[in-house]
């Protein structure tokens, strides 16, 4: 099992376990990301979005999205892990901690003050697990979201 930043050759695989895991998340309906869309965001000039994979024999297993974020308290960079996912037969083998793991080690290597993420409240198992890596739930903050026709007519107001 090896853990690498995602490349082109990837990124069908990817889209795949994307679709995975919004089917898990019971949002398939919601989920469009095509293989032309991430290749674009990952290997753009100046990429806003950046990925590894897990990869045991050639197959691609699992991934992590990510980007940046910023602490203005801090004043430094943090990552905010947009999915983590491994394929079901991978799991329980230490996959996801490898994951974690290697944005963690981006994080200390770069300076920067924190890897954090979002989990569905009902997500019981990848709660436990990221419990067991002790992280802590954020229950002082509550996420806010603007989609669909909402942000079209905000961003149709004008100032």
């Amino acid at each position: 099992m090896i853990i690498r930043p995602v490349e082109p050759a990837d990124v069908p695989a990817v889209v795949g376990l994307v679709h995975e895991l919004a089917d898990y998340q019971r949002g398939a309906a919601e989920c469009s990301l095509t293989a032309p869309q991430l290749e674009a965001a990952l290997f753009t000039e100046e990429p806003a979005l950046f990925g590894h994979v897990a990869v045991d024999a050639g197959e691609v297993v699992g991934y992590a999205l990510w980007f940046l974020s910023f602490s203005t308290w801090r004043g430094v960079h943090g990552i905010y892990l947009e999915d983590l996912y491994v394929k079901p037969a991978f799991r329980s083998q230490g996959v996801g901690r490898k994951l974690l793991t290697e944005l963690a080690r981006q994080c200390v290597r770069r300076g920067y003050a924190r890897l954090e993420w979002a989990v569905l409240d009902w997500n019981e198992p990848a709660i436990d697990f990221y419990r067991r890596l002790d992280a802590r739930p954020n229950d002082t903050w509550t996420i806010f979201r603007l989609d669909s026709e909402a942000l079209r007519l905000l961003g149709r107001e004008m100032t």
